[in-house]
C-alpha cells in the first residue's frame, strides 16, 4: 500500500526525530524472516532502547540527509530494516546478536560518528562491551592498586602485631 504525500512527510519527520537523537545506525536485510522472528527482534530492540523500523529506502535517505548517517545512504538498497540508537553500540549489538541466531537477517551496513561502516564494521562495533561493563572494568582498574596497598599494610600490621605478642607471652610464662 503506497503512502500519500502527508503520510510520507510524517514518516520522514518521525525518523528524522530519531536520527537527531541517535549515535548509531545499523542496517540489515530481512528478506526471508518470518513475522514471528521480526517481532522477536523488535521486542529485543525495544528493550535495549533501539528504534527499529522497516522503511522505504527513499524515505530513509531523505530522513538521514544532512546528518552524519548520510554516509550510509549508498547502502540503502533492497528490503532493509533500520536500527537507530542513542547508545553508541546498542543498535549494532541488537542486530548482530539476532543475526548470530538467525541466518536470514544479513547485516548490510551502518554508520557511526559520521563514517559509514560495512558489515564487518557493524559487527566490530557490536563486540565492544556496553557502557556499564566498561565503567565496571575501569572501576576495577582504579581499585586494584588501592586494595593491593591495603592488603600489604594489613599483612605488615599482622606481622608486627604477632611479633609484639610473642615476648609478652614468654614473659607471662616465666
Amino acid at each position: 500500500m503506497s503512502l500519500n504525500r502527508n503520510e510520507k512527510a510524517a514518516v520522514i519527520a518521525e525518523v528524522s526525530a530519531q536520527v537527531a537523537r541517535a549515535q548509531t545506525l545499523a542496517i540489515a536485510e530481512y528478506r526471508g524472516l518470518t513475522v514471528a522472528d521480526l517481532n522477536k527482534l523488535r521486542v529485543t530492540a525495544r528493550a535495549q532502547g533501539v528504534y527499529l523500523h522497516v522503511l522505504k529506502n527513499t524515505l530513509a535517505r531523505r530522513a538521514v540527509a544532512g546528518t552524519p548517517f548520510e554516509a550510509a545512504a549508498e547502502h540503502m538498497v533492497g528490503p532493509l530494516i533500520y536500527g537507530f540508537s542513542e547508545d553508541a553500540i546498542a543498535a549494532a549489538k541488537v542486530i548482530a546478536d539476532f543475526a548470530k541466531t538467525n541466518d536470514k537477517l544479513i547485516i548490510k551496513a551502518g554508520a557511526y560518528g559520521g563514517k559509514a561502516l560495512d558489515a564487518e564494521g557493524v559487527k566490530a562495533l557490536a563486540s565492544v562491551p556496553s557502557k556499564e561493563v566498561l565503567l565496571a572494568q575501569l572501576l576495577g582498574l582504579l581499585q586494584t592498586p588501592i586494595s593491593s596497598l591495603a592488603r600489604v599494610l594489613a599483612e605488615v600490621a599482622n606481622k608486627q602485631g604477632a611479633g609484639a605478642e610473642a615476648p609478652v607471652a614468654e614473659a607471662a610464662a616465666a
